[in-house]
């Protein structure tokens, strides 16, 4: 396999990836109990050359519950039967997250309703208010 490409900037080289199979539960019939179909990939992101400090410190901060006490990401994938099908799973899996976790989101603009937004709002709440009030029942005269 190739390095792992995770956008068009960024690229994980295979040497940074740790890559292991282990006997996986779920899809398979009886050949899942002789083949290590379950694959766990690793990768360190402190460790990774592949990133910035910036981009590690939001990848740190955006991927923290999936990030053990060593600092390892780890990617468990087993839904398929193929180590092979497996093992391009977590790869995406991994990308996806990097993705994710990388992307700088956008400041929020701050803005204020226009004059006619604010009369049609109080212009519905006084026909909510009188669709109410004729709801109720008529006072008797006493």
């Amino acid at each position: 396999m190739s390095s792992l490409h995770v956008d068009q900037h960024h690229r994980i080289p295979d040497y940074e990836l740790d890559v292991r199979a282990a006997k996986a539960s779920g899809p398979g019939g009886q050949s899942v109990n002789t083949t290590d179909s379950a694959v766990e990939l690793r990768w360190y992101p402190e460790a990774s050359r592949a990133f910035s400090p910036a981009e590690k410190q939001r990848i740190a901060t955006n991927l923290s519950n999936r990030i053990s006490n060593d600092g390892c990401l780890i990617v468990r994938a087993s839904e398929h039967k193929s180590q092979h099908r497996n093992r391009q799973e977590a790869r995406e899996r991994l990308a996806g997250w990097l993705v994710d976790a990388i992307r700088v989101p956008k400041r929020r603009r701050r803005t204020r309703p226009s004059r006619a937004a604010k009369r049609r709002r109080v212009e519905d709440k006084r026909r909510r208010g009188e669709k109410k009030r004729l709801r109720q029942n008529p006072k008797r005269p006493m």
